[in-house]
Order: structure tokens, then sequence, then C-alpha cells
């Protein structure tokens, strides 16, 4: 077997140099990295993880919990995690949940500690009591895109302005004329998704909507749900010219459901999404959506818990990422109302 101090005499660099490379290439001068990645190739060197765990005391390997990976966001993030996760030196676990919070909790019982040294736990059904537990087993513990997060929190979090998402969303269908609108409330493992209805609500009556103008039906977080609600709320009030979905999946829905009714979005319809996955430009009519900074969200929550786990503390308890983006494509136009005084 092909030794680290092979490699080193093979790249004229010292052990610690290799070391560094293989863990935090940053650190090290672009020329000295591709020479010890040569050394590497040539040898056939693959570095013994669990004997580096035990002299580390830890584990190159971080685990990333999420809920469901069917949903088209989280590939789009782990994409971006893993990414900024390798650039730092260590591995990325995912652990699909399949919205169970048995299968959450056998995850944490089974990786935490031994096969990762840290976790990130995007929305689970599990409260942050379980796991401050595992927490104080000396896992970082880090929350991501946890919509119903309290100051007060024991654990870090990296998050977004959810409600101000909402609030783009509002003010661009209020903007284009829009009176009598629909909204599509998602509900996953982490609960439904009423701070961005909150936000999209309280911009619709800043702009001097009243209650009775907004129609709220509360769906399944995915693309069938958003197609079954869709069809029942425009069965119920036709008269509605603007749909807000809380993500995008079920926002596409709500385009299929029209089509099926007859209805073209824009002209008849107008909607808009949330989140900006890949899908949203790929479908037709291309989705008019608030994006949130996946890579962004990724990588500071890589960030936190590697802080976590080579310094042993956070710096923050909350880290809220840049402000959400309202990106305008085909699916919204004016009111018909509008267009047809023009």
């Amino acid at each position: 077997m092909v030794t680290l101090a092979e490699v080193a005499r093979r790249a004229k660099v010292t052990g610690a140099t290799v070391s560094n490379v293989l863990r935090n290439p940053q650190k090290v001068k672009p020329e000295t990295v591709e020479r010890v990645m040569a050394a590497i190739r040539e040898l056939g060197y693959r570095p013994n993880l669990t004997a580096r765990a035990l002299a580390r005391g830890r584990t190159s390997t971080l685990a990333l919990m999420l809920s469901n990976i069917a949903n088209p966001f989280y590939p789009e993030f782990v994409l971006a995690a893993e990414r900024e996760a390798r650039k730092r030196g260590y591995f990325l676990l995912v652990c699909n949940t399949d919205d169970d919070p048995a299968i959450t909790r056998a995850y944490l019982e089974q990786i935490a500690g031994s096969l990762a040294s840290g976790i990130i736990v995007m929305n689970t059904d599990l409260g942050e009591g379980e796991l401050t537990d595992v927490a104080n087993r000396g896992v970082a513990v880090v929350l991501c895109m946890w919509e119903h997060v309290q100051p007060s929190r024991t654990l870090p979090c990296v998050t977004i302005d959810f409600a101000a998402a909402g609030a783009l969303a509002a003010t661009h269908l209020s903007g284009l004329g829009h009176r009598k609108f629909g909204a599509l409330v998602g509900a996953g493992s982490g609960g439904p998704q009423t701070i961005r209805l909150d936000g999209f609500a309280r911009a619709l009556a800043a702009h001097g909507h009243s209650e009775k103008s907004l129609t709220v039906v509360h769906a399944h977080d995915s693309l069938e749900s958003g197609y079954e609600a869709t069809m029942g709320l425009l069965h119920r009030k036709p008269a509605l010219t603007a749909i807000f979905a809380t993500n995008d999946l079920m926002a596409i829905g709500a385009m299929q459901a029209a089509a099926d009714l007859g209805k073209r979005v824009p002209d008849d319809l107008s909607v808009v999404g949330l989140t900006d996955i890949v899908l949203a430009h790929q479908f037709r009519p291309a989705l008019t959506t608030v994006r949130l900074p996946t890579a962004e969200i990724a990588a500071r929550s890589i960030a936190l818990a590697l802080e976590m786990v080579e310094g042993g503390t956070s710096t923050q308890d909350l880290y809220v990422v840049r402000a959400p983006e309202l990106i305008v494509r085909e699916s919204t136009g004016p009111a018909p109302s509008r267009r047809r005084r023009a």
C-alpha cells in the first residue's frame, strides 16, 4: 500500500503539505496542489479515511438531511452543498428522510458523531429539542431553510426572509392590475409555508387590497397537489386572475390545471411561484418566480457546520442570506381588465 510519505517524496514536499492538499487545498499554492495530485495519481495513493478520522478525532464527512429528494429543489441544493464541502476537503453524505420522522431519527442515531462530524438539517418533522440532544453529544448541528425559526433557538440556522419573498410576488401581481388573487400554500415535513403567505397577504393589504380579494387553499408541496388545488380553486372562484404558489412545483401544477380548464397563461391567469428551480425556466410558459439564493444558502450552511466542527462553536445563531429576487418570465402579465382597456 502506498503511503503518504511516499507521495510526499515523489512530489518533493513534506507530509504535512500532502495532508493540507487533501484536507484544505485552498490553503496551498495551486502549483503545489497540482504537483501533489499528480504524485497521488502516479502512485495510486488512497488515503485511509478511518485512520485519518481517528488521528483527527473526527471524520471528514458532513451529513445533509432533507425531506424528499424527489422535489427538484433538493438535488439542486445538494449539488451546491457537495461542491462547497468538497472544496473544503470534506465528503457530503445525503440522507433522504422521505418525510418520515422515524427515518429521520434512525439517520441521526446511526450517523451523528460516527459517520459524520456535522449535520445540516433541512425542514423535518423533528423539533429542535431532539436535534439539540444530538448537538449535546458533541455533533455540529446546523438548521437550514427552516421557515418557523425563532430568535431564542439553541441551534444555529441559515435561512432567508420568506415573508419578503411572498411580498415580492404580491407587489408584482398588484402592479399588473390584478384584483382577485388565489394563493396555494404548500406543506411538507417542515409544516405549512405560512410565512410566505403572510408576506404576500400583508403586501396586498399595503397596496390597498381587501382581505376578500384573496382566496387561500392549502395543499401538499408537489406538482400534483398544485394541480388539484387549482382545479378546485378555479371552479369555486372562476373570476380569479392571479395565483401565487408558495413553491414552484405547485405553480407549475397550477399552470397545467389552467390549461386543462381552457384558461391561457398569462392572458387569462397569471401565476407566480417561489424558489426558481431549473424547471421554472424550462417549462412553457416559463414561470415567473421569486428566486431563492440556493447556492449561497448551501455554501453558508456548509461553512457554518465546518466552523463548528473545527472550532467547536458558531459565531452566529442566525444567518439570513441576501434577499430573494423576483424573476419575471412569461407566466405573468397585465390583468385581463387592464388589457381590455389598453
